[in-house]
Order: structure tokens, then sequence, then C-alpha cells
């Protein structure tokens, strides 16, 4: 089964609070991998709005992705696109 694990650090000014949040678990939940977040040692399911948001990363935290299946090349893609930009904010 393909494997992707890649860090990011979070670069928007809010960091990865509710619409950020959402728009990670919409791109993961466009694939039939699993997909996790994990950061300071706390894993979620990357598919959760309520994991992903009690991960509380603040602009300059670092997170883990990792993504298990299949399509888990075409997922990674699609996550660092939306996490490297910043959730579509500065």
């Amino acid at each position: 089964m393909p494997h992707q694990e890649r860090t990011f650090v979070i670069v928007n000014t809010l960091g990865l609070h509710a619409r950020a949040a959402a728009q990670l678990v919409q791109t993961s939940n466009r694939y039939k991998s699993e997909i996790h977040v994990e950061k300071d040692g706390m894993q979620v399911n990357g598919k959760s709005i309520m994991g992903v948001l009690t991960l509380a990363a603040a602009k300059g935290s670092q997170i883990t992705v990792t993504c298990d299946g299949d399509d888990a090349d075409q997922a990674m893609t699609a996550l660092a696109k939306v996490i490297e930009n910043g959730f579509g904010e500065t």
C-alpha cells in the first residue's frame, strides 16, 4: 500500500482555525486513503474536523501529514498545495 509522509509549517496568520481546518478535512475526504495529521506527538484523523481542531496548530507550528492507500500520492499532492498556500489566507 502506498505511503506518503511529509512535514509542513503552518504559514497563515490565524493558524489551523475552523475555516482552514475545514478546508484540510474537505480535501482529505476527497481521497480513499487513510490520512492522519500529527502535531507535538498528538495524531488525529485528517478527515475529522474535531480532530484537526484539537491540534490547535498556530502560525509557525509544524504538522506531519501521513497518507496511506492507493491514492496516497494524489492526496499528499492536494494537501500540500492547500497547506503551503496558507489555506488561501495570508
